[in-house]
């Protein structure tokens, strides 16, 4: 079977970055700044352990409203945008976020697979942290929630993906139950990613084998263990 034969699909956040001092943090600091009360990381992801919310927009606009500030949620966007790509004053948290790919894996992987990315994130964020992580990878195609009309947990950027490449074999990697559910969706096999220093860490795993995942691995670097030829 040929390179284009087989497809891996990868979710960005939690699974080829790094994200808790970026996103997470962004969530965090975006609630303080309207409702004064910082909330923790083991509650945001208690939220995205239920699903529905893999936006960070929208999940820190519904976080405010809990606490019984009315914010426009333009308002809202922007100021996280200004948090997370900086505002002039201060380097933007995405320059924190780290590959957590080590030395030569994506390499490997390209000899047996083609490679491609749907992503919660805008496109152009996506490509601006694959330059400044990862100039040297190709992933072909990069689809962002830009691109799809309905976003996770449907499953329209995964099946977009899976229609350009057409293979024969493919599988979604990804670290959120709204990742495993669109796979679900599609119909491609789901590979969850379970950090054991995660918030939550049991609760996510528990919930990952609920929606079907093949395997959950504490990281990336696991993964060749379960494409074996």
């Amino acid at each position: 079977m040929s390179v284009s034969d087989s497809l891996l699909v990868f979710d960005m956040d939690g699974v080829l970055v790094d994200v808790s001092e970026s996103y997470r943090e962004t969530i965090q600091r975006t609630v303080e700044h309207f409702t004064g009360e910082k909330i923790t990381r083991e509650k945001i992801q208690d939220w995205k352990n239920q699903g529905g919310w893999n936006d960070d927009w929208a999940l820190s606009n519904h976080l405010i409203g809990l606490a019984g500030v009315k914010v426009d949620y333009q308002t809202v966007v922007d100021y996280f945008q200004s948090i997370f790509h900086g505002n002039g004053a201060s380097q933007g948290l995405i320059l924190r976020e780290r590959w957590m790919a080590a030395d030569g894996l994506f390499e490997r992987l390209a000899g047996r697979f083609r490679l491609a990315i749907f992503t919660g994130r805008l496109r152009w964020e996506a490509d601006l942290t694959l330059k400044r992580c990862a100039p040297h990878l190709r992933f072909d195609p990069i689809i962002g929630n830009d691109d799809v009309t309905r976003p996770k947990p449907a499953p329209e950027g995964l099946l977009k993906a899976c229609t350009i490449c057409q293979p024969n074999e493919r599988w979604y990697i990804g670290d959120t139950v709204d990742d495993a559910r669109c796979a679900r969706g599609a119909g491609v096999p789901f590979i969850g990613i379970a950090a054991p220093s995660s918030p939550r860490y049991k609760a996510l795993v528990a919930v990952l084998k609920g929606e079907g995942a093949i395997a959950i691995l504490d990281d990336i670097n696991q993964l060749e263990t379960v494409l074996k030829a």
